[in-house]
């Protein structure tokens, strides 16, 4: 499936109506990205519970990785009330993210 204007709109839509969102570009075919994602959804899970998980595969969307210029796998943004407040790329380091998300986390949930 091919990313249309409609389905870029509703992420954006996404993006402005939850307070925080991770949104993690890559592909079915990179075993990394296959590795990582369940690692990112246990950590939102555990420790950030009220924010939302959107993934993005760029070879079906390409549309949606051009609009957030997520052309790397895996890629992983973070959205707080809208505004991008996070960019990782390539090797990722979890407990670093972790610790840079519990920062902005904790000043929009507590």
């Amino acid at each position: 499936m091919k990313a249309t204007n409609t389905y870029l709109e509703s992420i954006i839509k996404h993006l402005k109506n939850e307070k925080a969102v991770l949104v993690y570009f890559g592909t079915t075919s990179c075993s990394v990205v296959e590795a990582f994602e369940p690692k990112i959804k246990t950590l939102l899970k555990i420790e950030f519970p009220k924010m939302r998980f959107l993934k993005i595969d760029i070879n079906e969307m390409p549309m949606a990785a051009a609009h957030f210029q997520a052309f790397v796998e895996p890629t992983v943004l973070v959205f707080f009330e809208g505004k991008e407040a996070i960019r990782r790329s390539r090797t990722i380091s979890i407990s670093e993210l972790e610790t840079t998300i519990k920062r902005l986390y904790s000043l929009i949930f507590n």
